[in-house]
């Protein structure tokens, strides 16, 4: 022994003294001096201050204390629970359609030849009975023939004093009308027949409504039969928005229902209907229910095929609201911590309500006024169901050191280390060809167990790992997300989107919005807003609570294009 009589110089690897630094500084600071490494397993806990090790213990009853330092290093955060003026909105992605009621077919009941087409274009408005094209069909002349000699016959056996053979002429005039009607010819071709009394060799089809022609396949000389469709015909003065809802917002929506919609080609402008219809169908791989709205379209500025943003608003009632973020649903219960101060919390099982885009309604479980954790409140609740902490065997055990064996303590000396002062400047400049003795590192194998405490004081584990860009690729467009710095840690961190179409062009008219979530369970999915900067750049700021695997989803829509929900995966390192 030198001078020092309580100074120890141990033979271990670097990424081992680390270790021991950040798990033991609080114990070699109350106590200065370490008797035998060996024998670190049998340490006298008392004394030894939960602050000092960096940690969380749980109480038997549930409540979780959170030192100062570690409640700063996993970010808890709280909010009170208070009473606002909550309605429940629904949002979803609506498609223009036409009124299917105001939709007609034009065809033909008989074989014939086109002989002169009036509408020949597509988006051509037409009125109720205005000609459309003319048909040569030898059947209808063969019966424009019977008929007109009924009709003839009838005349002369009009005096006739036979009443049954007047009553026979009669009935083949009815007949032979009656099938000229059947096939589409109207009462006034019929009457201006019997007025010319001679076959008409074409007969001219109307227009059966009013509305803009969809489809035209009517041309000079095409040859048709029964059920050709010639033309279609929609009324676009009124237009239905087709809108998918999760299964779980089925029962806040109901008939007339007031809706807004909103549409890129007409920023700033709110288009107000009601909600006509709800199917009764379940689309059973997207877990969706279509409704349909109904819209009045003065001007026809709403087309077929445009994608807008419907907007559902339940009635809006006082309650009792906390932050989505509050909430911890496991599938069976949902639960919130309660912030009692002095860094205890304690989980309370409540019931909840209605859902708004930021928060939800508490029947059950809190009252106005108490502070729940909005954030690191899933670390809370995993550390709330370990048994508390009795040892430093224990403590160790829990966060992955419990199979560390610090044999060969005594194998080697490390020159210029003084942990009897909890110093490590002996470290620095030490070579590795001078560390003797590591046959006694193999209990270090649960070295494992230590992933996410590189955060800890005392922990220098390296730095995160750096998120360079990731682009995909999707329905034409390239979606390119990037952090804007080179490591991401916990806490807010500005993320830049790019997206350009096909042809490599940036796309500047895009809505974004930032979709975060970490995959576990009991972590609710929260939104970022994003605008654009310039030339098809666009930014958001999410926050990343605690290191781990974040999912971002890109929500895009892009006017003329299918929305996109594309999926980027970022690491954030420095989280428990």
């Amino acid at each position: 022994m030198d001078q020092h009589p309580y100074r120890k110089h141990f033979i271990v690897g670097t990424v081992a003294i680390g270790v021991i630094a950040g798990v033991a500084a609080g114990f070699f600071a109350a106590h200065g001096q370490v008797s035998e490494m060996g024998d670190m397993k049998q340490m006298d806990m008392k004394g030894m201050s939960m602050q000092g090790m960096q940690g969380m213990s749980a109480s038997p009853s549930g409540a979780v204390v959170v030192p100062a330092v570690m409640k700063q290093l996993i970010g808890v955060r709280s909010a009170p629970a208070s009473v606002e003026v909550l309605g429940q909105e629904i949002r979803a992605v609506g498609t223009v359609g036409y009124d299917e009621r105001g939709f007609t077919q034009v065809t033909v009941k008989t074989p014939g030849w086109v002989r002169e087409v009036f509408v020949d274009s597509i988006g051509r408005p037409v009125r109720k009975g205005e000609p459309l094209f003319t048909l040569y069909s030898p059947d209808l002349l063969a019966t424009q023939d019977e008929y007109l000699l009924a009709v003839n016959m009838q005349g002369r056996l009009a005096a006739s004093p036979l009443a049954e053979v007047k009553a026979n002429a009669d009935s083949l005039v009815a007949s032979t009308r009656e099938r000229l009607r059947l096939w589409d010819v109207t009462d006034q071709q019929i009457a201006a027949l019997k007025r010319r009394d001679k076959a008409e060799p074409v007969m001219m089809v109307a227009a059966p409504s009013s509305g803009i022609v969809m489809k035209r396949e009517a041309v000079p000389g095409k040859y048709v039969e029964p059920g050709t469709t010639l033309y279609e015909v929609a009324d676009l003065s009124k237009v239905w928005i087709s809108a998918d809802i999760y299964e779980s917002e089925v029962a806040a929506v109901t008939l007339n229902q007031p809706a807004s919609v909103t549409f890129a080609a007409y920023p700033g402008e709110t288009f107000q209907g009601k909600v006509s219809y709800i199917y009764p169908t379940l689309n059973s791989e997207a877990r969706t229910v279509r409704v349909r709205l109904e819209l009045p379209n003065p001007g026809l500025r709403l087309k077929p095929g445009m994608f807008g943003t419907v907007t559902l608003v339940t009635d809006a009632a006082r309650m009792l609201v906390v932050p989505k973020e509050a909430v911890l649903d496991t599938g069976l219960r949902q639960i919130v911590f309660l912030d009692r101060g002095e860094g205890s919390y304690t989980p309370y099982q409540v019931k909840l309500g209605r859902r708004s885009q930021d928060s939800v309604e508490v029947l059950e479980g809190i009252k106005e006024g108490d502070q729940v954790v909005t954030s690191a409140n899933f670390l809370l609740d995993a550390e709330s169901k370990l048994t508390s902490a009795s040892s430093m065997q224990a403590m160790m055990g829990r966060i992955g050191m419990g199979d560390w064996q610090m044999r060969g303590a005594y194998e080697g000396k490390m020159e210029g280390m003084d942990m009897g002062q909890g110093g490590m400047e002996g470290m620095k400049g030490m070579p590795m060809g001078d560390m003797k003795g590591m046959e006694g590192m193999e209990g270090m194998k649960g070295m494992q167990g230590m992933k996410g405490m590189e955060n800890m004081p005392g922990m220098d584990m390296g730095k995160g790992s750096a998120s360079g860009a990731q682009t995909h690729q999707v329905n034409g467009l390239t979606l390119s997300l990037a952090t804007v710095s080179e490591t991401l840690r916990p806490g807010m961190a500005p993320l830049k989107l790019t997206i350009t179409d096909s042809a490599g062009k940036p796309v500047t008219n895009a809505q974004v919005v930032f979709v975060y979530t970490m995959p576990m369970p009991g972590m609710m999915d929260s939104k970022a807003a994003v605008r654009h900067i310039k030339d098809g750049v666009y930014e958001g700021n999410v926050l990343f609570g605690m290191g781990g695997t974040w999912v971002v989803t890109v929500n895009a829509t892009v006017p003329g294009k299918a929305p996109v929900a594309e999926k980027f995966q970022f690491s954030v390192s420095g989280g428990m």
